[in-house]
């Protein structure tokens, strides 16, 4: 058996694809599908993804190369691993079959939908692991899902879930024994920034939520977590290497602010992002960090939720509630 890359003990999700969530065992009529963005699981593999990423159209090669060499530093992204964990823990406390798709890698999401109408499904409960609600994320993964318009199952797609109470204690209680413990490495208070990834300025311009939901999602969090008004911030990372603006503040003008206000040190926890991939291992871990230490300063971040039973009982009692619709 293959060792798995996270080292989880007991079941792998990526090597092994080993999973307790397979439909012959739990027979239903109602399933759920879990959506999200997809990664490469190596550095070779960088090229093949940006295209499915672009739809086909071609980058740069310095960008490419460049999207490589982020890769090859974190060495291995463990998005789908960390999904389909997710997904299998959903599937246990719903007693319900919970598939994945990806859409931009493996498993696609053209394939879940295959596997869905093969298992004779009639209704899927369709949730993205982007709780913000954006045209350029949950728009496209809703695009893939509908296809040619003529699924075999009738569709209840969540557009958005950024004000989940759970999904708020989820995010609070990963930032509280965070911040805990890197206050007392650093030996005061470090100002908190949240984030979420950055958008093209025009998809709000033209109306799109995202923008305030991701905020509205940090509010929610500051106030689970207990923390007063001016001990937080909130700041937009990984801006694309496109052209064209992208909503801000960036992470690194955060970082000067924080500076030019007398602050060492800064902790950063993503309230966008749902488990460990690119964003945050490369993102955070190696180019804000360095960013932050050139400044002079010291960065700490927040763990992600990844197999967090809090995010689970979220999602869950998330699909309960749409359920609950259906058969009302």
């Amino acid at each position: 058996m293959t060792a798995c890359p996270l080292g989880l003990a007991g079941q792998c999700y990526c090597a092994n694809q080993v999973s307790s969530f397979a439909s012959s065992q739990l027979p239903a009529k109602t399933a759920v599908l879990l959506l999200a963005h997809g990664s490469p699981e190596n550095p070779a593999q960088v090229p093949e993804f940006l295209s499915y990423v672009t739809g086909g159209r071609p980058l740069p090669p310095p960008v490419v190369e460049e999207i490589r060499r982020r890769y090859s530093l974190i060495g291995f992204s463990p998005l789908a691993c960390w999904t389909l964990l997710q997904a299998d823990q959903l599937s246990q406390s719903l007693q319900m079959p919970v598939f994945v798709g990806m859409r931009n890698w493996k498993p696609f999401i053209a394939d879940a939908v295959k596997a869905i109408a093969a298992q004779k499904i009639e209704r899927v409960i369709a949730v993205c692991l982007a709780p913000q609600n954006s045209r350029t994320s949950v728009g496209l993964y809703r695009s893939a899902v509908v296809g040619d318009g003529n699924l075999p199952f009738q569709l209840d797609f969540v557009d958005e879930w950024h004000d989940q109470p759970l999904l708020a204690k989820a995010f609070a209680e990963n930032l509280r024994a965070g911040w805990v413990k890197a206050n007392a490495e650093y030996g005061g208070t470090l100002p908190i920034i949240f984030t979420a990834h950055s958008v093209p300025a025009r998809t709000i311009t033209e109306g799109d939520p995202y923008e305030a939901q991701s905020k509205e999602t940090a509010q929610l969090v500051a106030k689970a977590a207990g923390l007063e008004a001016d001990a937080w911030t909130f700041a937009f990372q990984s801006q694309g290497m496109s052209g064209g603006t992208w909503i801000g503040p960036t992470v690194e003008e955060t970082i000067l602010t924080l500076k030019a206000k007398g602050h060492t040190g800064v902790f950063i926890h993503p309230v966008g992002f749902l488990c460990d991939h690119v964003e945050v291992l490369y993102d955070i871990d190696i180019f804000f960090k360095q960013f932050a230490e050139k400044q002079g300063m010291r960065l700490w971040r927040a763990e992600s939720l990844n197999g967090s039973k809090t995010l689970t009982a979220a999602l869950a009692q998330l699909v309960r509630s749409r359920v609950e619709t259906l058969t009302t």
